[in-house]
């Protein structure tokens, strides 16, 4: 009765028995497991494994109560350094089931076999066999009717099953998994020694297969924090899919997963989930893992180191992704050198001209481009300019003025449409120019010197009662935000300036938009001093439907060529997307 009593917290569905079983092929030190599933589970698991072994004794110890080969004095509990521990997994398992485990132990001549049905032992006998174990569970909960019919449909526990496995081929790159299913192969990895980016490539699905990876990589004072993601573009709301890793044992952690948003912040659209593999590496006695029946949550010693580590390595990754796109988008390649023929000097190809063009890149000065409304007009209606920023370091290779992207017109005047090294690059203009406005505004804030615009004549607004809370509550941001506002008696206050960026809105649309951001715009002041710019970006970026000139479009990518940070607007959505030759020759049947 104890045994089923502990099956019900340890033993939730198929997949609980799959991954309580991996997890000792893993700490047998197994180099192949082989997982083979029928009837959804319920008719049979079988796990097989070329690791250490049991002999006959240690079969019949392990089907004990809190029987643990895995640890060796009490010391160790409190730096658990292998998957299994407890000693709970096989014989609450086989309290619910027809079990059968065969093993044997290198350098031994033959192995063992036990067959136990609903905790009872029926055989022991010597047999020949391979090395290592092979764990066979039929008829899963088939003495707990009332237990078996609250389990899912076969494909729904068949996903938990795929799951597990995946998230420990994952872990263990080491380490070559297979996955069966009613005898039909559905997943089968190969040993990969450690090529932790080739196994996300494998276990990942088409995005992580396709998709140019963000890698994640910090660590301090004994912590490592790495992984990769799926670029922010392939992040989806409904099919994220983020897997963690806490010293080689999957875990789910709300504490990380805030901690990679906030990395992320900007690059996420609302709504979506980080997706990948993130993996967490901390000296043993310093987490917890034995605060859970089933081993899935853990407790951090240092939480708010990890949390700060988390946090950076997703904003260094991106740092990364960004320059790599820059160099891919904007640096010219090498020009290609022609292998020489004996008889005559090299040639060099000039693969970088230019051909004439009236979309060709004149050298100017990055022009704001503060244009508020959409214009019939061929040339956009300019307004007061932000103070440009120093620019940034050009990237290695890449000449000023010239450019690996050619602009070759603009699409309902909203997304610009460029030929690239690769093939057609579509840029959002809008979100493109928000962000370069967004990053100038942070670093003004940084610096408190956010360019104002005094009011020739101030304005008198009248306030409500929750309105002159928030503005006493964020005075000093208010005014760090560069808007000059004063009580004018009463119910009364006065703008005498504001944000120079937004100068052509009217000041009581600007003080109760920041007022609203304030309020409900993040957790952090970070966040909500973010949110305002980012609406002030928002407000000042060219916008959709808006023609643009070549040398506006010049200037603008120029300005993201420079940029530190350019792939996303501050929203988290997209400003760049790109077409290869090869996706567009599929599209025409042209091989």
């Amino acid at each position: 009765m104890a045994n089923r009593i502990a099956a019900g917290e340890v033993v939730e569905r198929p997949a609980s028995v799959v991954k309580e079983f991996v997890e000792n092929s893993i700490d047998a030190g197994a180099a192949h497991v082989s997982v083979q599933i029928e009837g959804g589970g319920t008719r049979l698991i079988r796990v097989l494994d070329d690791g250490e072994g049991m002999d006959q004794d240690d079969i019949l110890l392990s089907l004990e109560r809190h029987a643990t080969s895995k640890l060796t004095d009490e010391g160790q509990l409190s730096a658990i350094a292998t998957l299994g521990f407890r000693g709970e997994a096989l014989p609450s398992i086989a309290s619910v089931s027809r079990m059968t485990i065969t093993s044997r132990p290198a350098g031994a001549e033959l192995g063992a076999r036990v067959e136990i049905r609903h905790g009872r032992v029926l055989k022991v006998h010597e047999m020949g066999c391979a090395k290592g174990t092979v764990l066979e569970v039929r008829d899963l909960f088939g003495n707990m009717p009332a237990r078996k019919k609250f389990l899912k449909t076969a494909p729904t526990e068949l996903a938990h099953i795929e799951e597990v496995v995946k998230n420990y081929a994952l872990a263990y790159p080491r380490i070559g998994f297979v996955y069966q299913v009613d005898e039909r192969e559905v997943f089968s990895v190969s040993a990969m020694a450690d090529d932790l980016e080739a196994r996300v490539r494998a276990v990942g699905g088409r995005r992580a297969a396709n998709a140019p990876l963000v890698r994640l990589d910090e660590a301090a004072d004994g912590v490592r924090v790495h992984g990769y993601l799926v670029p922010p573009d392939e992040m989806l709301a409904t099919a994220g899919r983020l897997r963690l890793f806490v010293n080689g044992r999957v875990i789910r952690e709300r504490m990380v997963v805030h901690a990679l948003a906030e990395g992320l912040r900007g690059f996420l659209m609302k709504g979506a989930r980080p997706a990948g593999a993130l993996f967490i590496e901390v000296p043993p006695a310093s987490v917890d893992v034995n605060v859970h029946p089933t081993k899935q949550e853990v407790r951090f010693q240092r939480p708010t180191l990890v949390h700060q580590l988390v946090s950076l390595a997703a904003r260094e990754g991106m740092m990364r992704y960004q320059r790599a796109l820059q160099d891919e988008l904007f640096v010219v390649p090498a020009p290609k050198v022609r292998r020489p023929d004996p008889s005559s000097p090299p040639v060099v190809s000039a693969s970088v001209e230019e051909p004439p063009s009236t979309w060709a890149q004149p050298e100017l000065a990055f022009a704001p481009l503060t244009s508020r409304e959409p214009a019939p007009a061929a040339k956009p209606v300019a307004s007061a300019p932000v103070p440009a920023a120093a620019p940034a370091a050009v990237p290695a290779g890449c000449p000023v003025g010239s450019d690996a992207l050619r602009p070759i017109g603009q699409l309902l005047g909203t997304y610009i449409l460029c030929e690239g090294e690769e093939g057609l690059v579509v840029i959002d203009q809008h979100a493109a120019h928000e962000r370069l406005l967004f990053e100038e505004m942070k670093r003004q804030y940084a610096a408190g010197a956010v360019a104002r615009q005094a009011l020739l004549f101030p304005k008198v607004i009248e306030c409500d009662r929750e309105e002159k809370r928030l503005l006493a509550r964020f005075a000093a941001e208010i005014s760090a935000l560069g808007v000059d506002i004063e009580p004018f008696g009463g119910d009364s206050y006065v703008v005498k300036a504001v944000p120079a960026i937004v100068g052509h809105l009217a000041a009581e649309v600007i003080v109760r938009d920041i007022l609203t951001q304030l309020e409900s715009g993040g957790s952090g002041a970070g966040s909500k001093t973010e949110a305002v710019l980012a609406g002030m970006a928002c407000k000042a970026a060219i916008k959709g439907g808006q023609s643009l000139q070549p040398e506006e479009i010049s200037a603008l990518l120029r300005r993201m060529r420079e940029a530190e940070i350019f792939s996303h607007c501050p929203h988290g959505r997209p400003v760049v997307k790109q077409f290869t030759v090869t996706d567009i020759k599929r599209w025409f049947h042209r091989g």
